[in-house]
This record gives C-alpha cells, sequence and structure tokens, in this order.
C-alpha cells in the first residue's frame, strides 16, 4: 500500500476511534483537525460551527495557532465561502483563496500564506450544522480520493457536534422539567399556607423574581426551603 494513503487510512481510523472514545467534544473536534492537518499534509485545518440562534458561523476547532486566523470574525450563512457553503450546503473549491473574490478574510490568507482551500459543509438528515475548511499553503488540485476521505471525516465530525448537541439539549430539557416540579411544589406551599388560588401563587412568584432579578426556580427553593424549615421546628415544638 502506498505510504501516504496508508497514513491517510490510519488518520482516519484514529478519528474513528477518537469518537468512541470518552473524551470531552472539544479534544474529539481538535483531534479530528489536528490528525487531518498532519496527515493530508495541510497548512490549516479549522472546524467552524453554525450558532442556530446567533444565526453566525465561527471556529469550533483548529491546529492552527495563528492569532490573526483564530481572530477571524463570526460570518453568516451566504456570506464568503463558509456562508456559501452552508447556504447551498455543497463543497467549494478555491484554487487561491488571496485571488478569491468569493473568499472575506484575503488579507489574513496572504499573511498566513494560504492558498487553495476546501470546504465541506457538515451536515445531519440534510440540515448544515457547521463546516471543515482545509488549506494547503502552494497551489494544490484536491484528487477524488482525498475528496472522499475529507468527507468520511467531515461526516464523522458532523456527527460528534450533532451528539453533543443532542446532550445539551437533552441537559437543557432535564433543567426544566426539574424548574417545573420545584415551581410547583413552591405553588402548591403557597396555596396551602397563604390560601391563595394557582393563578395567585404564581403570579406571587412570579412578581417576586422580576423584583429580585432572581429566576423562578431560585424563588421556589427558598419557599421550598424555608416551608421545611417551618415544618421541622414545628414537629420538634410538638414533641
Amino acid at each position: 500500500m502506498d505510504k501516504e494513503l496508508e497514513k491517510k487510512l490510519k488518520a482516519l481510523s484514529q478519528i474513528s476511534f477518537a469518537i468512541t472514545s470518552q473524551r470531552y467534544t472539544e479534544d474529539i473536534l481538535k483531534l479530528i483537525v489536528t490528525l487531518t492537518a498532519e496527515a493530508m499534509g495541510f497548512k490549516i485545518c479549522s472546524l467552524m460551527f453554525l450558532d442556530p440562534k446567533k444565526g453566525e458561523l465561527s471556529i469550533k476547532a483548529t491546529q492552527s495557532v495563528s492569532g490573526r486566523y483564530l481572530k477571524k470574525p463570526p460570518i453568516k450563512p451566504g456570506e464568503g465561502v463558509a456562508g456559501k457553503v452552508v447556504k447551498e450546503n455543497k463543497p467549494y473549491i478555491s484554487s487561491d483563496v488571496r485571488n478569491d473574490p468569493l473568499y472575506i478574510n484575503r488579507e489574513v490568507a496572504k499573511a498566513e500564506g494560504l492558498c487553495s482551500l476546501l470546504s465541506l459543509p457538515l451536515s445531519v438528515k440534510g440540515s448544515v450544522i457547521g463546516v471543515l475548511n482545509f488549506y494547503t499553503s502552494e497551489k494544490h488540485e484536491f484528487t477524488s480520493s482525498e475528496i472522499n476521505i475529507l468527507e468520511s471525516i467531515a461526516n464523522q465530525a458532523a456527527i460528534v457536534i450533532d451528539n453533543w448537541r443532542l446532550m445539551l439539549e437533552t441537559e437543557v430539557m432535564k433543567e426544566e422539567l426539574q424548574t417545573r416540579k420545584r415551581v410547583e411544589k413552591a405553588k402548591g406551599i403557597l396555596m396551602k399556607e397563604e390560601g391563595l388560588t394557582e393563578d395567585a401563587a404564581y403570579n406571587l412568584m412570579r412578581k417576586y423574581s422580576m423584583k429580585t432579578r432572581k429566576q423562578m426556580k431560585e424563588i421556589a427553593e427558598s419557599i421550598i426551603v424555608s416551608y421545611e424549615v417551618k415544618d421541622r421546628r414545628q414537629k420538634t415544638e410538638d414533641k
């Protein structure tokens, strides 16, 4: 087997292993871009994540330590090369980003010695969640075999990010459920102790939350703790 191909396949195998390990998401993404850059001989490999709330693409992982490259501002879908890739969900190849009018940061590219670029969408179920960029320091024609390997890496990176997003959503849902349970318990305490209706109890908590600028969960927690302390004291006195 060709040594270069063997090196590339080995990197792909290491990336696959990293994804199934117990590493943190940031570590896995860093490993993906680092191994890819080393195995393929790229100047810079970077992964950009699309924040659905902000509607912006920003660098999530790269092996580059260049301050100029790392400080590139976020871009919107449709803007520049990465934005075009996200909007159209199609790869983009630039033979020389320094002279590519679509590439926004041409001055950074010149300063960093970047030349050819392959930008691949990170897609999950047809939805683009980011972009994986591969830069070379000299003019380079990306072969079909290279693109196939890099698309495989992009697919694996997309899986990592999607799993991370699902995990965050699950944690948020758990937190919201826990908050609802505590608010319901606190509301029941106010209804029992103060003789309030359900709506009145909730509105009282909401007003206090706005007044003190504390979250409803904090308000509920303080009500529950106060009641429990009062209840224990009463039981002690009854003995």
